[in-house]
Formats: structure tokens, C-alpha cells, sequence
């Protein structure tokens, strides 16, 4: 088994065929059909269908183990790199779009002045897709709502958000100013669907209250909720940050009496080393929460001075 094997099969379950792999990694589709018939020989079980250009199970299982071999690779080459020169290499940082709102436009500029060599790659995801991409290496660190249940993962508190809704004007929500549970209860929600922490955690909540939210629509996406409820579609429960500072003409920001704040966390891999670049990147995140998460309504920094 080779780094050229493993790399060949990566390239297949991306491209979904030999040959869109073949022309991705500049050779020919001989070249990739033989490192993979070759690893599967060696591993003893068809790795992926010929047919249809699809991974088997066992080539699900190989690919995300060659995910993590290439990263920590990465890894090895850049911490190698930081040791005899300035900080450098690549980090794939994944966030969660209501916090890249404001956080991105922070963290670039000063990952750029503390550790210029440090090439920084922002997926802006929700926490549902980071997780899997984070346990399968393709991200180094990512920003996600808590709490995360996988065990490959392990997560620090970064802060705390309040929860708000956005109600359209006309809405009976609008205009209240605050509202209390049982009253939020008696209306049609736009709700992201169970099995996401922000809805469990907010249908645990509700349900201590002996209450239960009726969705009006269930999206995974809190910017697209925003954006439906700006438009006039329905109200939203929302954390702080999904929504401008103040009201506008078109909508109304309601607080909820009662409506625990969700928690934002920074999610790494259990038992992988993050490199040098990476853990610079950790670093500078926790100074700009630090050093302006308080600064925008709703939010309470959960970092250490």
C-alpha cells in the first residue's frame, strides 16, 4: 500500500469516475485504475463499483481513513515547516454561517497579521454537514452550535447567544417586543428540523414547559431561515447573530422570556495532533471572540482573558 494508492481512490469517490479522477490528478485513468485494482488487491475486496463509478462499503470505510493519512501528512509537513521558519500552511476552517457573519471578516485580516504564512480555507457550512467533514479530516477545525454528539470529536465553549424571533410585520409576534413561551408556542414557526442541536435543544426546553412548537417549514440552514423570515414568509427562532442589530420596516426583533441561550463551540478531532498552522488559527480565534464577541447584542464570550 502507497500514498499514491490511497491518493487514486480519494480522487475516484470525489470525482465519482476513474476518468473525471484521472483528469483531476493530471494522468491518465490507467494510471488511477491501477493504483486502485492494486490496492484492492492488496486489501482484498472490491473498493469500488465498476459500474456505476461508486464507492462500496469498504471503500467508504478506506476513503475516510485515507482522508485522515493525507491530512496528517499536511499536518506533518507544516509543523516540520513552523519548526525551522515562520508559522505556515494550510488550515480548512469550518463555521457555521450566522457566526462567519461576523466572525470571518475578523479573523481573516488578523490570521493574515499574526501568521502571514498561514493560508487559511473558510467553509461555511451548518454544523449538520461540518461534523462528518470534520471526523473525516477534510477540516482541521470548525465552529459549530453545541452540543456535538460524536465521539471522534471533542469541543471547547467559545459563547453564548441568546435566541431571538424574527417576526414579519403583520405577524401576530410582531410589534410585542417580548413574548413568553407559551405565547411563541401558540404560533407557527420556522423551525430547523430535529436532529440538529439547535431544534433539540430548543424542543427539550420547550418541553420542560410542558409546551410543544408547531413548525410552519423545517430548513437546515439558520441564514436561510433569516432570509425567509425578512422576506415575510413566516417567524423564525433565531440566535442573536442571524439577524441585523436592530429592527427594520419589513420585520421585528422579539425576545423570548424564558429561551435559554445557544452555545458555540470550536470542534477538533480526539486523536488528532492539530498541526502548527492550525493551532495558530485556534489561537487567533479565541482572541477575536475574546476581543469583540461582546461587542455584538446577544452574545456573552465564554473565553478566558
Amino acid at each position: 500500500m502507497d500514498l499514491r494508492q490511497l491518493a487514486a481512490l480519494t480522487a475516484v469517490a470525489d470525482h465519482r469516475s476513474f476518468s473525471a479522477a484521472a483528469r483531476a490528478m493530471h494522468t491518465v485513468q490507467s494510471n488511477v485504475s491501477a493504483h486502485v485494482a492494486r490496492l484492492e488487491q492488496e486489501l482484498g475486496t472490491r473498493l469500488v463499483d465498476r459500474s456505476t463509478g461508486e464507492l462500496t462499503a469498504a471503500g467508504a470505510l478506506a476513503v475516510a481513513r485515507a482522508r485522515r493519512i493525507h491530512a496528517e501528512l499536511e499536518a506533518l509537513s507544516a509543523d516540520v515547516a513552523s519548526a525551522t521558519d515562520e508559522v505556515g500552511g494550510t488550515v480548512r476552517l469550518g463555521i457555521i454561517g450566522t457566526t462567519g457573519r461576523w466572525m470571518v471578516p475578523l479573523l481573516l485580516p488578523a490570521v493574515a497579521a499574526a501568521f502571514p504564512k498561514v493560508h487559511l480555507i473558510v467553509v461555511d457550512a451548518t454544523t449538520t454537514s461540518l461534523v462528518p467533514q470534520m471526523a473525516s479530516g477534510e477540516l482541521d477545525l470548525a465552529v459549530v452550535n453545541l452540543p456535538v454528539d460524536d465521539p471522534d470529536l471533542s469541543t471547547e465553549l467559545l459563547f453564548d447567544e441568546q435566541r431571538i424571533v424574527v417576526a414579519p410585520i403583520g405577524h401576530p409576534l410582531a410589534g410585542r417586543g417580548r413574548v413568553s413561551l407559551s405565547e411563541l408556542a401558540g404560533h407557527p414557526l420556522l423551525l430547523e428540523p430535529p436532529g440538529t442541536s439547535f431544534r433539540d435543544e430548543l424542543d427539550a426546553e420547550i418541553a420542560r414547559s410542558d409546551l410543544r412548537l408547531t413548525a410552519q417549514a423545517e430548513v437546515d440552514g439558520m441564514r436561510l431561515l433569516a432570509t425567509l423570515a425578512f422576506e415575510g414568509f413566516g417567524a423564525a427562532i433565531l440566535p442573536a447573530s442571524a439577524a441585523p442589530r436592530t429592527s427594520a420596516a419589513d420585520w421585528q426583533i422579539v425576545v423570548v422570556d424564558g429561551l435559554a441561550p445557544r452555545s458555540v463551540g470550536l470542534a477538533v478531532r480526539r486523536r488528532a495532533l492539530l498541526s502548527t498552522p492550525a493551532r495558530a488559527v485556534r489561537e487567533v480565534i479565541f482572541d477575536v471572540v475574546h476581543d469583540h464577541g461582546a461587542r455584538h447584542p446577544g452574545i456573552t464570550s465564554r473565553v478566558a482573558a
